[in-house]
């Protein structure tokens, strides 16, 4: 009898301790989306090759698209160039199952192949009193291989319903380089503004802000940029239909008014109505 009640005091025991150690760990952190490093660019795509110019004439035959294309385009070959390696490295993680690590700290792995280098990367999220904070190493395997390199660092609101991430240049020239700052609801992404933020560069301080809405034109930028023929910053506010591809625009400094200049669905200029 003395041998089975110390059996069962041992078993309360080390349930308790199990029942303490999965108290202590708690849940995951709720993990940012992975559209709050994504912004769409796909209305915008330029149908001929060649490098965009913003000396293009006011008025000609799709000039009103073309300006909003070459704006966004330029955001477009940072994201998805300069930033392309941590940008997948995300997407990727953020669809793998996390492990608990130690403080609050759990981690997500994924390996990716960008441009026919393999990466391994680990995305570290830690539950604090006030938000959720996250680190981002990327390790290279092959030539001009690396180990845990912080490529980006970010915050979140516990609830996951808002954040800022912070993204370096590379591993050779560590700089931050932009940061984003972004919304959500129902776990997706409803606006992302990415902010050009690497100093001494004449671009420090660009911005696009990438939303949607229940409009018919239900997609939107808002951008702020420097304009090398002007050698001054422009701002412009964009809307278009992701189904109909028809928009607006909007750009004092180019158009020389305040007005709102149209294209239709096959991106010639159109009368606004």
């Amino acid at each position: 009898m003395k041998r089975y009640f110390a059996l069962l005091i041992v078993t309360a025991i080390l349930m308790t301790q199990f029942s303490s150690c999965k108290k202590d760990k708690g849940d995951p952190p709720v993990m940012p989306p992975a559209g709050s490093m994504t912004i769409d660019f796909d209305n915008f795509d330029q149908p001929v090759k060649g490098e965009y110019s913003f000396s293009l004439d006011k008025g000609t035959l799709n000039s009103n698209w073309e300006l909003a294309s070459g704006a966004a385009m330029l955001w477009n070959l940072i994201i998805y160039g300069t930033l392309a390696v941590p940008v997948s490295a995300f997407q990727l993680t953020a669809d793998e199952q996390p492990v608990y690590i130690d403080d609050n700290t759990w981690q997500w792995s994924a390996t990716a192949t960008v441009l026919n280098s393999t990466y391994n990367a680990r995305l570290t999220g830690q539950v604090t009193p006030s938000n959720n904070v996250w680190k981002m190493y990327i390790s290279k395997t092959g030539t001009g291989g690396y180990s845990d390199f912080l490529w980006f660092e970010g915050t979140s609101k516990t609830d996951g319903s808002a954040g800022q991430w912070k993204l370096y240049e590379s591993q050779s020239n560590p700089v931050e380089l932009a940061k984003i700052d972004w919304t959500a609801a129902g776990g997706k992404a409803t606006t992302v503004k990415y902010t050009f933020t690497k100093s001494g560069n004449v671009f420090a301080g660009s911005n696009i802000e990438y939303g949607t809405t229940q409009n018919s034109l239900n997609a939107y930028y808002s951008i702020y940029y420097y304009n090398n023929s002007a050698e001054e910053f422009f701002e412009m506010d964009v809307e278009w239909s992701t189904t109909g591809k028809n928009g607006r625009i909007s750009c004092p400094k180019f158009f020389g008014d305040s007005e709102w200049h149209c294209w239709d669905s096959n991106y010639s200029n159109a009368d606004c109505s």
